[in-house]
């Protein structure tokens, strides 16, 4: 194959992997606390002795949109939301991660955990309590947690010391390597979750345009393997 199949193969790569993730996205519209992903192209040029550099795109490396969803309103006791830039910070078999997916629920043993059943940490790392039992219960902007009036505990608001550098894990679990510390300018509002921030409208649309550039490009692969069977049935007749 020629420089020139090589470098149309590698930007169908590209555009496959970004079609898996614009349709991530768009299966994920309505996931609570969903974050949308995104790929960033890079190029490597080769320098090729006495003739031209070559050239090749590959759609290899992940970026995550981080802007706040639309919080909806769910009158859910145990459904939180975070406004602003914070994440609530969750045990996990692997470790402690960050999510913006607050809608939890007590388990059998009183704890706060996750849809998943990863349990929900307060800021020095302890897990969530609720007493069995209680009548109500309430959260105030600090993420204070109140039961039937008295203090039972804190949920664990943090933000990553190095955001651009947390690890997708899920979509909506991230793990800070570099750290994290309290989300001083975040609050949390009970009753309310956060959307998925995929703007479906435009994934679709980005959907179409990625189906169509990698069309031209099947085409052009097509067209130039036509161009060189036809060569070689020249040369060896």
């Amino acid at each position: 194959m020629d420089n020139t199949g090589y470098t149309t193969i590698t930007r169908q790569s590209g555009l496959m992997r970004e079609m898996q993730v614009v349709a991530n996205n768009i299966a994920n519209a309505a996931t609570t606390g969903f974050r949308e992903e995104g790929v960033i192209f890079s190029e490597y040029v080769m320098a090729i002795r006495d003739g031209p550099s070559l050239s090749m795109g590959q759609g290899n490396v992940g970026k995550t949109n981080y802007l706040q969803g639309t919080l909806a309103q769910t009158g859910g006791t145990f459904d939180f939301a975070v406004e602003g830039d914070g994440y609530f910070l969750i045990e996990t078999p692997q470790g402690e991660r960050l999510t913006r997916n607050g809608a939890f629920s007590p388990n059998a043993d009183g704890d706060l955990v996750t849809m998943d059943g990863f349990r929900v940490l307060d800021a020095g790392g302890a897990p969530v309590f609720i007493p069995p039992g209680v009548g109500s219960i309430a959260v105030s902007s600090d993420g204070t947690l109140s039961a039937d009036g008295n203090l039972v505990g804190q949920l664990g608001l943090v933000e990553p010391t190095e955001p651009l550098n947390m690890i997708r894990e899920d979509g909506v679990m991230f793990r800070a390597d570099d750290g994290y510390e309290p989300a001083e300018n975040a609050r949390v509002l009970q009753g309310f979750v956060e959307n998925s921030n995929v703007n479906a409208v435009s994934q679709l649309a980005r959907m179409i345009e990625v189906q169509r550039a990698y069309e031209m490009g099947q085409s052009f692969l097509e067209s130039e393997d036509k161009r060189v069977r036809s060569a070689l049935e020249i040369l060896t007749k």
